[in-house]
């Protein structure tokens, strides 16, 4: 069993989750207890204490990957959230074996090992050498071809979310962030993800989602809606009261359901209008991410970053997008002040190091790995913790884990209670 197929398969709770704790390694989270005493204790208190102050900064930042979303489910039959190797296994299905082997075979001394990013990649630059000097070559016609056909495959696979997807990792997620005290800035979302998870999981919990859009038909993109805010106005009093359930997303590669008509982004999940608002996976995202309106959007997390007080927690995200990895090591050097908290399952690579003495129990603590992690970036993070840098948390686990563990620091309000009870009325209506 690879350490995937571990993840795959383990139930989502809190007891996953390892903290790197310098000179011991990856400590789990309960303590170790034989007959009734405890023999090893375990990380729960510094890792519930990381969250907590997290929460309670002034500034509050999240950051999802594309790990978040595999914790999405729908029914057998229907699309599941995509990992890499399943959109490049799709794209080899719609364009057809034999293009898609002539179109890898223009790169023969690449090992592209089901990369879909680097292929594509290599595709843009292909385009680029070629098509000016050579417009109506038969080969750049082909290349093109492929593009399209593997861009279109990849909105079909993101936009994999309905009314009827699990996402119950979500909710708990957006359900603890939203409920941020309101006093402070509202809670920061920032994904890489295209799929609409967390605007689905918004809508089941009636929270309110700041993302940019307007409040018209159509809903147009445009950067001064960041800047506005809800409140409830009551003739009784005399200032208006800023409402609970409100966190601001940044969709930092775009959104299967935007797209670009003439000079404005609008919100529609019609794939016949426009063109589909998204930073397609290849090398080029860097320079991508600084147009409009993933410019704003990364104008954004760069000043969340360099705010005084500020905590990030990181889940699902696997730091190999420069343009947003540079910005938090380069924070990392300047500010003094910022948290920061990494939940990923890659920290452990083997399935191996996850068992114990017997087998079904799993070990209490796992020895570093050396070398730590093939990420560059995530060397230089894992050795400030290893250096003892008190900013740093470094939690091997998933989304999932990480949404069970994260705390409540505001109970359920009248109004969520108000919209359970109003839910199950019209379920029983509808039966």
């Amino acid at each position: 069993m690879s350490i995937w197929d571990y993840w795959a398969v383990a139930d989502a709770t809190k007891s996953n989750l390892r903290l790197l704790i310098p000179g011991k390694g990856w400590i789990a989270y309960d303590d170790r207890i034989e007959d009734d005493k405890v023999i090893d204790r375990g990380s729960k208190e510094e890792i519930d204490s990381a969250l907590i102050n997290a929460l309670s900064a002034t500034n509050f930042a999240v950051l999802t990957g594309a790990g978040a979303s595999l914790s999405a489910r729908n029914v057998e039959g229907m699309s599941q959230a995509p990992s890499m190797r399943d959109l490049w296994s799709n794209v080899k299905t719609a364009v057809g074996d034999a293009n898609f082997t002539a179109i890898c075979a223009k790169f023969p001394n690449v090992h592209l090992d089901e990369n879909i990013e680097k292929l594509l990649s290599l595709c843009k630059i292909y385009l680029e050498l070629n098509e000016a000097a050579q417009a109506d070559n038969q080969d750049v016609t082909t290349m093109r071809t492929f593009v399209a056909r593997a861009e279109s495959t990849i909105l079909g696979l993101v936009d994999f979310v309905g009314h009827e997807t699990a996402l119950p990792a979500h909710e708990t997620f957006i359900r603890k962030i939203g409920r941020r005290g309101f006093r402070k800035t509202r809670a920061k979302l920032f994904t890489t993800n295209y799929d609409l998870t967390n605007e689905e999981a918004a809508r089941r919990l009636r929270f309110t989602v700041i993302d940019g859009f307007s409040h018209t038909l159509d809903q147009v993109y445009d950067l001064q809606y960041f800047e506005l805010d809800l409140v409830r106005r009551e003739a009784a009093k005399e200032a208006p009261d800023y409402i609970p359930n409100v966190f601001q997303l940044y969709k930092l590669h775009g959104s299967a359901d935007w797209r670009r008509i003439g000079t404005e982004v609008l919100r529609s999940r019609d794939n016949t209008k426009g063109k589909p608002v998204l930073i397609y996976p290849r090398s080029s995202k860097y320079q991508e991410a600084f147009d409009p309106p993933y410019l704003d959007m990364m104008g954004a997390f760069q000043a969340v970053l360099r705010e005084p007080e500020t905590a990030l927690v990181i889940a699902g995200f696997g730091f190999n997008d420069d343009h947003i990895s540079r910005p938090i090591i380069s924070a990392l050097e300047s500010n003094l002040s910022l948290r920061l908290i990494i939940c990923d399952p890659s920290f452990i690579q083997s399935e191996n190091d996850l068992k114990g003495v017997p087998p079904d129990c799993p070990a209490h603590a796992v020895a570093l790995a050396n070398p730590s992690h093939s990420n560059p970036f995530l060397v230089k993070i894992i050795s400030l913790v290893e250096r003892a840098d008190p900013r740093v948390h470094l939690i091997n686990g998933r989304f999932e884990d990480l949404a069970d563990a994260l705390p409540d620091l505001i109970g359920e309000t009248d109004r969520e209670r108000h919209v359970e009870r109003v839910k199950v009325l019209r379920d029983q209506g509808a039966g």
